[in-house]
Parts: C-alpha cells; structure tokens; sequence
C-alpha cells in the first residue's frame, strides 16, 4: 500500500493491542500499514477485518457464541428460510439471515439457536411457535423427528469421527472453526489429485492452507488442530486419519521403499472418487489452490526444512505442543 502522504510504500506492521467490543476488552495482534516520513498509520478494507476478526472471535469463544458457518448449518438442516427460523425463535424477521453473515447474535439469542441444533429442543419450539398454522408445524415436526432418528443411527460413526479430529470447540487452536471431517477429507483429496504428495509432504500442505487460510481471513478452513513435531507441523491424529480415509476409499496411498532402508506413504487420487469443491468458500479454494502451487516442485525434504523456519514450528516443537494459530500472521513462506 502507497502512503497517502508521500506515495512511498509503506511497511505492514503488526503488534499486539487492546480493543474493546461491547465492553469486553482483548489484546489482539494489530495490523496495520505505517508512513515511515511521517509516522501516520494507515489500514485497509481487509486489514481492519483481520482486527476485528480477532475481537470477534475471542467474543465468541468467551460466551460460547456460534459461529456463522455454524449458524447457518443449523438453518439448512431444517431445510427452512432464514425468515422461517427467525419466526419460530421469536427473533426479528432479518435477524437470523445477518447472523449468518457475520452480525454478533446477542448471548440470549445465540443460546437459542444453540439449543435447537438438538431436534427435539427444535420440536419443542416449533410447538410453542404461535404464528404458524398447524399443518406447517408438523411438517417441519416430522423433518426434526426424521433428523433425530438419523442422528441416533449414526451416533457411532458420528463419534468416531468426533475422536479422530478431537472433539474440541472452536477456539484458537481450532483456528475458530468447529472440526469438520467432511472438510478436511476434501483437503487431503484435493493435494491428492493435484500433487499425489508422499504422506510427510501432505501433512505440511495441509498446514500451510490452515494456518494461511486463518492469517487472510482469521478461520482456517478445517478447524484440524496441529502439532509440532520434529518433521514439522502435523494434524492431531494423522496416522488414524489418513488409515480411515484410505480404508473407506476415499483416495489410495502406496508404500514405496527407497534405496537408503526407508519406506514413503504416497496419496494418490482414486479415478472415481474426485475433488468436492462445493464444501468450500471462493477464497478457501483459492487458498488450495495456492499451496498446491507454491509448493508443486518443492520434495518432502525441502518442505521439512521450510516448515523448520515457521515460528509455529520452532516455538512448539520442543515440548511436541498444538500449535496456536496466532503463529499464521508470522508465516514465512506464503504472503497473506
């Protein structure tokens, strides 16, 4: 960015400050752009986003508020219009549409849409609901009353997914997103198709669209936590993930032994079992996209190296810690 003062560039900074959002007080790490001539600070459309991303979400994880893609998928599984939800929850007619689309729910209303993600709570506020006609009620009954009973089935499958990406809530070390399987398969299927990665090199790939997916927008797009080890950065519970996702032919993976006594897992794309880009926002393919480019000629050697220059690597890998992912506004080798 030129400075408005002397048309010179001007150096991004960051450091951390203390912002105020309805009389909760954060310290964050600020971004900001600086005229070195004249000292005057300067910001962006996007960087005032990634300030108050920040603020956001330390809000939210403070009083347990949802967050939008999660509100939105309450919404959807009901299959209702956002003026529909509302009215059930008593709600203003637009206010579950701009919740959806970033607006802070008050801690009241958020505990109601939290409530409903259970089908019977959302039976039961149907029920009380007394603006809609009977014959609506029970259809939107019946869709609940099928959910339930769905939910029950799968309750092990459910679960088990649960442990294989920890069952933890959004928080920091989530970059503020919930774990979502069906998300993170689609990751691993993509560097698949696009890079046929051996299992150490996928792992940072895997990394490094996280953690710069959260340093552009401050959400990763997996909500994975990862873990400093000595190879570098890997997701929590890779060796199980991977198994599963092989085991229920979501892609192949072939052991190859190499001259010098070692073996290497290689990811390889199954032909009919191809890449889901519908999970996923415009930016959070371009992000993909851009790892995958980034690091197309880069060997499993060269990438171990590289990830041994991230600060989320070197401040973590003594104590093999999770890795925070305020460490992605200090990556090294991607621009935000």
């Amino acid at each position: 960015m030129k400075s408005p003062i002397t048309g010179k560039e001007m150096l991004l900074f960051k450091e951390r400050r203390s912002m105020t959002f309805r009389k909760e007080t954060y310290e964050i790490i600020f971004h900001y752009f600086k005229c070195i001539d004249s000292g005057e600070q300067f910001t962006t459309t996007a960087l005032d986003e990634v300030n108050m991303n920040q603020v956001y979400n330390r809000y939210r994880e403070k009083f347990n508020i949802l967050f939008p893609d999660e509100i939105k998928r309450i919404r959807e599984k009901y299959d209702l219009r956002a003026s529909k939800i509302s009215e059930i929850l008593g709600f203003g007619v637009n206010s579950f549409r701009h919740y959806e689309s970033g607006e802070m729910p008050s801690v009241a209303n958020a505990k109601l849409i939290q409530m409903i993600d259970d089908p019977n709570i959302f039976i039961e506020m149907v029920e009380l609901c007394s603006t809609i006609d009977l014959k609506t009620k029970e259809k939107y009954i019946q869709k609940a009353r099928i959910l339930s009973e769905e939910k029950n089935r799968n309750l092990f499958k459910l679960n088990f997914k649960e442990y294989l990406l920890g069952n933890h809530l959004a928080d920091i070390y989530s970059g503020y997103r919930n774990p979502n399987f069906e998300k993170f398969t689609e990751m691993v299927v993509f560097f698949s198709e696009k890079l046929s990665p051996f299992k150490t090199k996928m792992n940072k790939l895997l990394f490094y669209a996280d953690f710069l997916m959260f340093k552009q927008s401050c959400f990763s797009i997996s909500g994975v936590r990862y873990k400093a080890i000595d190879m570098g950065p890997v997701p929590t519970n890779f060796q199980s993930i991977f198994e599963y996702l092989a085991n229920n032919n979501y892609l192949d993976i072939y052991t190859t032994e190499f001259p010098q006594g070692y073996t290497g897992e290689q990811f390889m794309a199954k032909k009919d079992r191809s890449f889901n880009a519908n999970l996923f926002t415009k930016n959070e393919l371009e992000t993909l996209e851009k790892v995958a480019d980034v690091f197309k000629e880069t060997s499993t050697n060269d990438i171990i190296t590289l990830s041994h220059l991230e600060e989320a690597w070197k401040q973590n890998e003594k104590n093999k810690r999770v890795i925070s992912y305020e460490y992605a506004f200090e990556l090294n080798q991607l621009d935000g």
